[in-house]
């Protein structure tokens, strides 16, 4: 089984959250993941980027921050 680079990881992650990566390269990514921990440290980033947005995802709808969204848009500086 080749090894798969960093590179090769970041390109795979959206496939391997999605749960569409076939068991070989399933198998070659986690076996990065134990040797690297640069690359652990961004899957976790990614996993916590993920639950944050999908969390807040509903947000933008609530009236106070409709209410904060336009007051910043209309905010404007002055100098």
């Amino acid at each position: 089984m080749e090894d798969l680079s960093c590179q090769e990881l970041v390109e795979l992650v959206t496939d391997y959250f999605d749960g569409a990566l076939p068991p070989g390269d399933r198998a070659r990514f986690e076996a990065h993941l134990d040797e690297c921990t640069g690359c652990a440290r961004y899957v976790e980033q990614m996993r916590t980027t993920v639950a944050v947005t999908g969390a807040t995802a509903g947000l933008e709808d609530r009236p106070e921050v409709t209410g904060l969204l336009e007051a910043f848009r209309g905010w404007h500086r002055v100098c």
